[in-house]
């Protein structure tokens, strides 16, 4: 949404597809799980007195509408690109089938994940450690708007401190406010590295990719 109260940014899908599209131009293969929260969030909603699982769901429909519109600005630079819906929606997009995505992946498409698991309850980061393991993802990058993990709130308190790099174990024993605790979970059972930065850097998704030392990383042992 960049500047915006909630919404759609074009500036800022037109910036994410161009980085994608260089990315890919390295030969890396790359999925992408997008959320919702620009347009609804769950939890939110579900404050504000909706049911939770309904709340849930309008926010798997908000996710749908990010991966097409992000379909849209990839396609626009060049990159192939095939969105995957967990709530059937044929009409705009592909039913997610683990084996299809995987061999969109090898022919050189980007991946994008939408609606979630497709059930209520589970965050966008645990559909991006599920589908990680599902498709045998190399890495997980969780592009944010901070620059990696901190020991508190870096808005909050100036004298916060960012954490290069992290083990599974403290991120769960030290409740730090990276991904919900099932995804670092499935990462974990599955040793699948996650690397936090901050997305709005221009060319900071590439970086990330090549292994730069960008934001932090959470790696099976400290």
């Amino acid at each position: 949404m960049g500047e915006q109260g909630y919404g759609i940014d074009p500036a800022i899908v037109q910036s994410i597809a161009t980085d994608v599209a260089a990315v890919l131009a390295d030969g890396t293969q790359l999925a992408i799980v997008v959320g919702g929260g620009n347009i609804f969030r769950g939890l939110k909603g579900s404050a504000g007195g909706m049911d939770r699982a309904t709340a849930d769901y309008v926010g798997m429909l908000a996710t749908v509408m990010n991966a097409i519109t992000l379909q849209d600005g990839l396609e626009r630079v060049g990159v192939p690109t095939r969105v995957q819906s967990a709530i059937s929606m044929q009409e705009v997009a592909e039913p997610y089938i683990r084996r299809k995505a995987i061999r969109h992946m090898e022919k050189g498409r980007v991946v994008i994940f939408a609606a979630g698991t497709g059930n209520p309850f589970f965050t966008t980061d645990t559909t991006a450690a599920l589908r990680a393991a599902e498709i045998g993802a190399d890495v997980v990058f969780k592009a944010t708007k901070v620059d990696g993990v901190y020991n508190k709130d870096p808005n909050k308190h100036p004298d916060a401190v960012r954490y290069e790099r992290l083990s599974f174990l403290e991120v769960l024993s030290g409740e730090l406010e990276v991904m919900d605790s099932t995804a670092i979970a499935l990462c974990k059972d599955n040793a699948i590295p996650i690397v936090v930065f901050d997305l709005f850097g221009p060319g900071n998704i590439g970086r990330a990719v090549r292994g730069e030392p960008i934001g932090t990383s959470i790696l099976p042992s400290p």
